[in-house]
């Protein structure tokens, strides 16, 4: 642990993030919007529930955690002539504008008594069209405001509050779910993204202030932008693959739990706590790797994790497996903020917003694509093959990483711009 993290707050990298004069004032809207969407995580479900005939609940469920997400890849190339251009700030308002309106649909439906399932899940891909776009512009305004020393800390803030929200957000749900329903927490999310959409609009300056945005370019510049920067193509495919082989680890922890393990919901749900845990204290962390090189620490961080991930597979007791899978947790948590560090580091600031929306449109599909790999898997394997499997890929995939960036360095002329990225990142 460094040493810097036991002295005084001033001197912690994360005080130039929440002292900054503008940050500090949209960070508590994010803290609210971001526990409005840990509570989401179980209502949306539940509401599902609530809605869907008797015996299509497993259908429904999945077409609304679906609908909650998947939208969002195609409005990152749908709006993109329209958002393409836009700061920061106003991306993620209008992101937060358009999943208040949407959300609050929902529970406004249901007092007219006119909210059936489909128009539930409809409702959810609506809200859900500018997320990338919103997600981009979270990012892009920390390059925006904070000199590049600083982005990685801003955005291990960023990451550390959505890691506390899905701790305490689920169990907040229950509660509220039992005692004013399903609908009423989606409202309240609503209200959450309203608060968020304000001060979004009240507390920075008006749009358009910062210059130098480029306006209408093709629906697909931000992909064009990653294709020709080998730098960012390659940490694309690399987040694309790292998240995708963990998508069926969802599938088989719930079946290792109960068929090889015997154990009940609790003992998933002691699992899935331990892993939140680990990630809210490795977002914790993140800030401090600053000085680290950020494309070995990224690429250290896939092949950490998979290491970690091991003793799942290989059939290591609860006492092992436990403290090893909240240590899987606290290794992934820095991933985001320093794969988010080095776009925001390779793209210009006008081209930031796109590179950022096309980013998370390729990663919004990578873990639904990986956990609809993970049934056939299981059902060929069994659950715990499939997590050796998992964790085994994850390793590889780090190695391969690695040795490609090793390869590119060697190989690439000493003025090379992919050389000179790499050096400033260490």
């Amino acid at each position: 642990m460094p040493t810097d993290i036991a002295r005084s707050p001033r001197t912690s990298p994360y005080w130039p993030v929440v002292s900054h004069p503008l940050l500090r004032r949209v960070l508590p809207g994010l803290a609210v919007s971001a526990l409005g969407d840990g509570m989401a995580v179980v209502a949306v479900v539940w509401l599902a529930i609530e809605l869907a005939p008797s015996g299509q609940h497993g259908t429904w469920i999945a077409l609304a955690m679906a609908a909650y997400t998947l939208p969002s890849a195609a409005g990152t190339v749908v709006f993109a002539r329209l958002l393409r251009g836009r700061g920061g700030a106003q991306l993620a308002g209008w992101d937060a504008i358009l999943r208040a309106c949407a959300l609050a649909a929902i529970p406004l439906a249901h007092l007219a008594d006119v909210l059936s399932v489909e128009l539930y899940v409809i409702l959810l891909a609506v809200s859900a069209l500018l997320h990338s776009w919103g997600s981009a512009g979270r990012f892009t305004l920390v390059a925006e405001l904070l000199p590049q020393r600083h982005h990685l800390p801003a955005n291990a803030v960023l990451g550390t509050i959505g890691g506390f929200a899905t701790i305490v957000g689920p169990p907040l749900a229950g509660i509220l779910i039992g005692w004013v329903g399903a609908v009423w927490v989606i409202a309240i999310d609503a209200v959450t993204f309203a608060v968020l959409a304000l001060t979004y609009r009240l507390a920075l300056p008006p749009a358009g202030t910062v210059d130098g945005y480029e306006r209408g370019a093709s629906r697909t510049a931000g992909f064009a932008v990653i294709r020709r920067n080998p730098a960012l193509l390659g940490l694309l495919v690399l987040s694309l693959w790292f998240f995708f082989l963990f998508g069926p680890v969802y599938v088989a922890m719930p079946i290792h739990i109960t068929d090889d393990l015997h154990g009940s919901a609790t003992l998933l749900g002691a699992y899935y706590t331990a892993f939140g845990i680990g990630g809210l204290t490795g977002g914790l962390i993140a800030g401090y790797l600053r000085r680290w090189p950020l494309r070995a620490t990224t690429i250290g961080i896939v092949v950490a994790f998979g290491v970690a991930m091991l003793p799942l597979g290989l059939g290591a007791p609860i006492g092992v497996s436990l403290p090893a899978f909240a240590l899987a947790g606290l290794i992934w948590a820095p991933y985001m903020s320093t794969s988010m560090a080095l776009f925001q580091r390779s793209a210009s600031t006008p081209q930031l917003p796109a590179v950022l929306a096309a980013n998370g449109a390729v990663l919004v599909l990578a873990v639904p694509l990986g956990t609809m790999l993970g049934g056939p898997l299981v059902g060929a394997l069994g659950a715990r093959p499939t997590l050796l499997l998992c964790a085994a890929a994850i390793v590889a995939l780090g190695l391969v990483a690695g040795g490609f960036a090793l390869a590119r360095r060697g190989a690439a002329p000493s003025g090379d711009p992919a050389v000179t990225e790499v050096s400033a990142s260490r």
